[in-house]
């Protein structure tokens, strides 16, 4: 057909809002062609984006161009009436009224147009939905006018309609897990099906449960993942092993870890020699049991690592070998990956040695009560439980202080993190909260993982292997200029022009220590870090100061060790390093690459499950007052931490005047007044309400 003007001109006159059947157009615009090439010509139109199909009916799009005052964008947060967007090419921020998002949801990508409001501000109007990635997700159940509804817990306070339950019995109050089944123009259009009801959404457990099932975590392993766990969990396999290792059950090997500790990976040991001191550091054998392709392996590499919250545990491997034939059990003979280091009397390395082994560990000793020996507390129980390693554990923490004083000569930053220790009862709920304490005992295991892990990366690159480093890199540009404007508004001298070391950013911490800056200047140095990360390349530690170092110590837990494992295992047993990277080049890649990904899923879906735990704990003290520290100040408000290790919301608009406001630094402060509240200052706070599936307390200033 013939594309006359005057048609593409009564093209455009259609509606954007009204549909047209095909029988409706060609009576209009199709009188002087045949009803084939008419279709072939609105065929073109709607190739060409000029109009849109909708069933079997037509509508006029509307036209998108990508001018400068247009940008694609993700979405990031939205609320009931009122969303942002974030830019995917310069990461700016643009608010987006409610009626202006076209239906679009939490990450999904949008071309937004943006605009300047009437007081100048750059907000936005979403004009395409590009990429729809809101699926699953879970919420609340709320009733809604007589009617049972979900409000997300990705979106605030937005009820959407259910169109099914799926089977499940829901009441009000229930989290449950949901997903889209159809999106219409606007949010309010929008349906979901119910797949999962977990229980009241009050309990911190059943929201803990909602956040694995939504991030595809699960404890449950599959059935021939477990056969295959099942049949090599002998113990009387250990024996046949003895002929082609080396036999250490004879040293005073033994374990440290918490009292409740189930997978046990790693046992030390100790010498003292003429030139200083061997360090034994044993651990599980777990490349022994699970072989490359096989059931465990790769649901092992699917999970990447276990996860720990509260008091559970999402294992990477089945218990029949994460407590079972792999767990260094005290007194059962175990296959062990050891490495015995040779360190001088100032607790340097200077030989080390990867050797498999057979060990038999003498005790199995537990943090607290290591504590109370190197406090002087020798009870006769203590002392029968320990006595066959007791002669050693002074020789430890000499070489332990040892090691922690070089780290802090080689400049590496002391910085401060506050890790909580959850109190559940028996009904699985949380009755208190406190910081958790690392003693002498907790930091000397540490230094020794650290030694071992050092030595392994050492061995990898100096045999040239493909291999799985811990790598953390110096901070990024954007990141130290941030740190460089902050130091500069608190007064703090500093010279990063030549780039940033370590030993800079430890001597500043250090000359704040102890002071009310500490708190904003120990912040500002995290939040100038680069995340560490798995790579296939040893780019070395920034924080540890180390140019050499890996995850060797827990491959019960992490996938990284265990591939670090695997490879140093085979080239062990006489395999060059030309064969070792046809063989594990393509895997060493990817293995860290997974590890990366499921170290950020883990660490995000700990912290949620935490924050649960931690507001249930708070919803029970609702008008009681504590103590805490300002940690941070946004536009919205304060957040105060606890002495108990619990955070919280100051809203601004709790203060008692509407003439606070956020001075863009570190403090809440009142206009023309010198009242101000500034991170690190000390303030007294009442709980207001606690919202446990948010993991949200909300406070005031008592």
């Amino acid at each position: 057909m013939k594309k006359e003007k005057d048609d593409t001109k009564l093209i455009f006159r259609m509606s954007e809002k009204k549909s047209y059947s095909f029988k409706q157009l060609y009576k209009l615009y199709g009188k002087k062609t045949s009803k084939a090439e008419f279709n072939v010509y609105l065929k073109s139109l709607v190739d060409a984006g000029l109009i849109e199909k909708h069933g079997s009916d037509y509508r006029r799009a509307q036209k998108i161009r990508k001018k400068k005052n247009t940008a694609e964008c993700r979405v990031t947060r939205l609320k009931k009436t009122f969303g942002f967007v974030r830019s995917l090419e310069d990461d700016t921020e643009y608010f987006i009224a409610g009626k202006n998002f076209a239906g679009a949801l939490p990450g999904d990508i949008v071309l937004a147009e943006i605009y300047e409001d009437k007081t100048g501000r750059s907000e936005g109007k979403v004009v395409k939905i590009t990429e729809r990635n809101f699926l699953r997700f879970t919420g609340n159940i709320v009733n809604e006018f007589g009617e049972l509804k979900i409000v997300p817990d990705i979106l605030s306070n937005y009820a959407m309609t259910i169109e099914s339950t799926g089977g499940f019995e829901i009441r009000e109050g229930d989290k449950a897990l949901a997903e889209i089944v159809f999106r219409g123009k606007s949010h309010a259009e929008h349906r979901c099906r119910i797949l999962m009801s977990f229980g009241s959404s009050l309990k911190a457990s059943v929201c803990a449960m909602s956040v694995l099932e939504l991030n595809g975590v699960t404890p449950i392993f599959p059935p021939e993942v477990i056969a295959e766990a099942r049949s090599l969990n002998d113990v009387r396999s250990v024996s046949r092993l003895l002929p082609e290792r080396l036999d250490l059950r004879g040293l005073p090997i033994f374990t440290i870890d918490g009292a409740d500790t189930k997978d046990i990976d790693d046992a030390v040991s100790i010498e003292r020699t003429d030139s200083g001191y061997r360090l034994g550091v044993h651990i599980a054998d777990v490349s022994y049991y699970v072989k490359p392709h096989s059931q465990l392996d790769e649901e092992a590499f699917k999970r990447g690592t276990s996860i720990y919250y509260a008091n559970r545990v999402i294992p990477m491997l089945p218990k029949e070998l994460s407590n079972g034939i792999c767990s260094l059990n005290p007194n059962e003979d175990r296959p062990a990956f050891s490495v015995l280091i040779d360190l001088d009397n100032d607790g340097i390395i200077k030989d080390y040695l990867f050797v498999k082994t057979v060990i038999r560990s003498r005790v199995k000793g537990v943090y607290s009560e290591i504590n109370d020996l190197f406090d002087g507390y020798n009870s006769r129980e203590l002392c029968e439980k320990y006595s066959d390693v007791m002669d050693d554990l002074p020789i430890m923490k000499e070489l332990a202080q040892k090691l922690k004083g070089n780290r802090i000569h080689r400049g590496a930053p002391q910085l401060s993190t506050v890790e909580s220790e959850l109190l559940i009862n028996e009904e699985d709920i949380c009755v208190g909260a406190r910081p958790h304490k690392s003693g002498t005992a907790q930091e000397m295991i540490e230094d020794f993982m650290l030694c071992a892990n050092e030595c392994a990366a050492r061995f990898g690159r100096e045999n040239d292997l493909p291999f799985v480093y811990r790598v953390h890199e110096d901070p990024p540009p954007d990141r130290l200029e941030g740190l460089k404007m902050g130091l500069d508004e608190l007064k703090i001298p500093h010279n990063f022009d030549k780039g940033v070391s370590p030993r800079a950013l430890s001597q500043i911490l250090e000359s704040a220590r102890g002071t009310d800056a500490f708190s904003v200047i120990n912040n500002l140095v995290l939040r100038s870090m680069a995340k560490a990360k798995y790579s296939a390349q040893p780019l070395g530690h920034f924080g540890l100061v180390l140019g050499d170092y890996a995850h060797f110590t827990s491959p019960i837990r992490r996938y990284s060790d265990l591939a670090v494992h695997r490879i140093m295992s085979d080239f062990i047993e006489n395999r060059s390093a030309d064969e070792s990277k046809k063989k594990y080049g393509k895997f060493s890649a990817a293995a860290a690459d997974r590890a990366t990904q499921t170290e950020i899923t883990a660490m995000q879906i700990e912290r949620s499950c935490e924050d649960c735990y931690k507001a249930e704990y708070m919803r029970s003290c609702i008008g009681e007052e504590f103590d805490g520290v300002i940690v941070s100040c946004m536009p919205h408000g304060m957040y105060v931490m606890l002495d108990n290790s619990c955070e919280g919301l100051v809203r601004l608009d709790s203060l008692g005047h509407a003439d606070f406001y956020y001075d863009e630094k570190y403090s809440i402060k009142r206009v023309g007044g010198d009242e101000h509240y500034t991170v690190g200052n000390k303030v007294r706070v009442t709980i207001i309400s606690a919202d446990v599936s948010a993991g949200t307390v909300d406070m005031e200033l008592a």
